[in-house]
């Protein structure tokens, strides 16, 4: 195990080098690559704020007016039968927006039943298989300029969907102590 360790140490400061050694190798001009990506890089910044700072107030919004506890409480109900708590509907629904406001509600989980708890489990295993759907689709396709989602948003939903189902399956075994 501590060979691991070891590696994980290394493998970033190695990954560096070894980009560095090869792009002297093939004579690239890096420090002019690195500029100009990174001249990129803040422009698409520039662009994809607008988009940002709005997700970041409807969520905000969303959660300050309760409005985000009343659905939760209603589809909760209907959850609870199938082995999803109701406590998880606002982190699923918010995480779908932004996975920091995601992040703040899951502590808040953590805090009121603990992170061994069926609900802490499958919060944990909800929020690493699941995506920040609506952030995703509005910053890259805005960045890419695509107007024609198609399939993308059903197909996300149904990859939550099915991570969802997962964090159930899988915290449900470990609670029982199956894993």
């Amino acid at each position: 195990m501590q060979i691991f360790l070891y590696i994980s140490d290394f493998i970033v400061p190695f990954m560096i080098l070894s980009i560095i050694v090869y792009g002297m190798l093939q004579g690239v001009e890096e420090y002019d690559c690195f500029i100009k990506g990174a001249k990129k890089g803040i422009r698409t910044v520039v662009e994809i704020m607008p988009t940002l700072i709005g997700l970041m107030v409807a969520v905000g919004i969303l959660r300050a007016s309760g409005f985000l506890d009343m659905v939760a409480g209603m589809i909760g109900k209907v959850t609870g039968r199938f082995g999803f708590p109701g406590e998880l509907v606002p982190l699923t629904l918010v995480k779908m927006f932004s996975s920091s406001a995601a992040t703040g509600l899951l502590t808040d989980l953590y805090k009121n039943y603990g992170t061994d708890s069926y609900i802490g489990l499958c919060a944990s295993i909800s929020m690493a298989c699941t995506e920040t759907i609506f952030y995703t689709m509005s910053v890259y396709f805005m960045t890419a300029k695509i107007k024609k989602t198609r399939y993308t948003l059903p197909g996300a939903l149904i990859a939550t969907l099915a991570g969802l189902l997962a964090s159930v399956l899988l915290a449900g075994m470990m609670a029982n102590g199956g894993a």
